[in-house]
C-alpha cells in the first residue's frame, strides 16, 4: 500500500496548520478512509506520551485521534524541546537523542534525514491517505538548504501542497503572493491550492481577494475558513495563552485560576477542563503585579525546571506566591511545577543546566533528583489519601500521563502508584500526573473545596470538537476540487 498525501504549509507560524490538518484528519477518517497524520519535525514544549512511552508532538497526538487512530512516533519522528540557553532536548522516534545547542543541531539535521523518510515510509505502507503538516514558514532562505520539514518532505512524497495564510494577522496578499514567490519553480509546482484561514465576518466581503490572489498567482483558492473559537482542542503554541486571556473575562463571582505563565511552559492544554466550567476562570500572569488574589495558583510543566525556577526567584513571583500559600490560598505544582514547590532541586549529572541544586518554594516536603534517563509513560492512579478535599474521591482512579526527567519523593504521598505530596489541610498539593483534571470527578471535588457552585457537566469530548470542527472547515472548501487533487 502506498498512501495520497496532501501537505498543509503555511506563510509563517501560528496560521493554523495544526488545526486545519486536524479539520482534515477528522474529514477524511469520517468517510471511511485510513487517514494519519505526519509532522517531519516539530518544535514545541506541549508533548504527548504514546501506549507505546514514546513522546510525540501534541499536535501529532491530537490529529492522530481525530483520525480515531492510534498515534504512534512514526506521526511526529523529531521533536525538539527548547531549554534554556539556546537549546534543545531532541527526541527521536520517541525517545531522547540528544540535548544541543541550536548550532550543532542545524549541523546535523541531515543526518536525522533518514529517521523522517524511514518513520514518512512506514506510515504510507499502513494508511490510505497521509496528511502532512509544514512548520514556520517553507520559504526561509538562510534555512532553506537543512529543510527537512517543509519542501524537502514534499518534494521527497511528492505530495501536493495547500499554503495558508492567517488573514486575522493582517497582511494576507504579501503572505501567499510573497511566498509563492520566493519558492523555486520545483517546489512551486506542487502548491495546488490557498487557504485563506481566520477570517472573521462576512466572507461575501473577500471575494475580491480571491479574485486577486488567483489572478496574480494562477492558484486556486480553495477555501476561506473563518476563525473558529472555543474550539475545544487542544493548542501546541503557548501564542494560545495570549489569546486566551485576551479572551477572559473577568468575572468577579467566579473561581479565579492563576496559572504562572513560565519562559518555558510545557503542557498548558492540562488546564482547559478547568476553563471550561462554567464559575471558574483561568489566566495566566507571568508579573507579580497580575497575580492579585486567586482563589488558586498553577505552576505548570516546564522544560526546564531549575531556569524557570530561577525566574520565579527573580520577578518576586516565588516570594508572592509563598505569601499566599502562607494565608491560605491554594497552590498547585503539575510535573515541573511540583518539583518546584518542594525543598530544593538538585541536578548532579547537569541535564537541565549547570546548577548542581536550587532551593525550592518549600511549600511541600518532596525534594527532586535529576536523573540521566527520562520518564514517559501513560499512567492510571488510585486516591490513597482521604485528606481534606479528597475524602469524597478516595479509592477513584484517575488518568494521564507522565513526561519528566527528574524524580521526586514526597512524604505525604497521595496517588498509589507514583510520587505526589499534599499538606495536612490539602490546600497545597503536587504530582507529575497531566491531564490530571481531565478527570471530571477529580477537577468537581477540587473546584469544589475552592468555594465552586457551578453545575457539574461532563467535558465535551474531543470527538465533538472534532467534528465541530471538520464541519466548519469542510462547509467552506471546495471539497470536489480537492478530492481532486488528493487523487481520490
Amino acid at each position: 500500500m502506498t498512501a495520497k498525501t496532501l501537505m498543509i504549509q503555511g506563510t509563517m507560524s501560528s496560521v493554523g496548520k495544526s488545526m486545519l490538518v486536524t479539520a482534515f484528519c477528522r474529514i477524511f477518517a469520517r468517510r471511511g478512509i485510513k487517514v494519519a497524520p505526519f509532522k517531519a519535525q516539530n518544535m514545541s514544549n506541549n508533548a504527548a506520551v504514546c501506549a507505546d512511552g514514546g513522546e510525540i508532538g501534541r499536535a501529532q497526538y491530537t490529529q492522530a485521534l481525530a483520525c480515531s487512530i492510534q498515534p504512534t512516533v512514526q506521526m511526529n519522528p523529531i521533536l525538539l524541546k527548547p531549554e534554556a540557553d539556546m537549546r534543545s532536548q531532541v527526541v527521536v522516534n520517541g525517545r531522547v537523542w540528544e540535548t544541543m545547542p541550536a548550532r550543532n543541531y542545524y549541523q546535523r539535521k541531515q543526518a536525522l534525514w533518514e529517521y523522517v523518510t524511514t518513520a514518512f515510509d512506514a506510515l504510507r505502507e499502513t494508511y490510505n491517505l497521509i496528511i502532512i503538516e509544514g512548520a514556520g514558514s517553507p520559504v526561509e532562505l538562510n534555512l532553506k538548504q537543512g529543510d527537512i520539514v517543509n519542501m524537502a518532505v514534499a518534494k521527497y512524497a511528492q505530495s501536493p501542497v495547500l499554503l495558508a495564510g492567517d488573514i486575522d494577522r493582517g497582511g494576507i496578499f504579501p503572505q501567499l503572493l510573497g511566498t509563492l514567490d520566493l519558492f523555486d519553480a520545483d517546489e512551486r509546482a506542487l502548491v495546488k491550492g490557498l487557504l485563506v484561514n481566520k477570517f472573521r465576518g462576512d466572507p461575501t466581503l473577500f471575494e475580491d481577494g480571491i479574485t486577486i490572489l488567483q489572478e496574480r498567482s494562477g492558484v486556486p483558492v480553495l477555501g476561506v475558513i473563518p476563525y473558529v473559537v472555543n474550539h475545544g482542542i487542544p493548542e501546541e503554541d503557548a501564542v494560545a495563552i495570549e489569546a486566551q486571556n485576551r479572551q477572559s473575562i473577568n468575572d468577579p463571582d467566579a473561581i479565579d485560576i492563576a496559572v504562572i505563565a513560565l519562559p518555558r511552559i510545557a503542557n498548558f492544554d492540562d488546564f482547559d477542563p478547568l476553563a471550561s466550567e462554567s464559575g471558574a476562570q483561568v489566566r495566566y500572569v507571568s508579573a507579580v503585579e497580575e497575580l492579585g488574589k486567586p482563589s488558586a495558583v498553577i505552576i505548570p510543566g516546564t522544560k526546564s525546571t531549575i531556569a524557570d525556577l530561577t525566574w520565579l526567584h527573580e520577578t518576586g513571583l516565588a516570594n508572592a506566591i509563598i505569601k499566599l500559600a502562607q494565608d491560605g490560598t491554594a497552590v498547585i505544582g503539575i510535573c515541573g511545577g511540583y518539583q518546584m514547590l518542594g525543598q530544593r532541586v538538585c541536578d548532579p549529572h547537569h541535564v537541565e543546566s549547570d546548577e548542581s541544586e536550587i532551593v525550592g518554594l518549600n511549600l511541600l516536603s518532596s525534594k527532586t533528583d535529576f536523573l540521566t534517563d527520562k520518564t514517559t509513560r501513560q499512567t492510571s492512579t488510585t486516591i490513597t489519601a482521604q485528606t481534606a478535599w479528597l475524602a469524597d474521591i478516595h479509592g477513584q482512579t484517575i488518568h494521564g500521563y507522565e513526561i519528566h526527567m527528574g524524580q521526586t519523593t514526597g512524604k505525604a504521598s497521595w496517588l498509589d502508584t507514583q510520587s505526589s505530596d499534599m499538606t495536612a489541610d490539602g490546600h497545597i498539593w503536587g504530582c507529575y500526573l497531566h491531564g490530571i483534571f481531565a478527570n471530571d470527578s477529580f477537577r468537581w471535588a477540587w473546584l469544589k473545596s475552592l468555594g465552586w457552585q457551578g453545575t457539574q457537566a461532563t467535558t465535551s469530548t474531543l470527538d465533538t470538537a472534532f467534528d465541530r470542527l471538520a464541519d466548519v472547515v469542510e462547509a467552506h472548501l471546495d471539497m470536489p476540487y480537492l478530492d481532486t487533487v488528493i487523487g481520490l
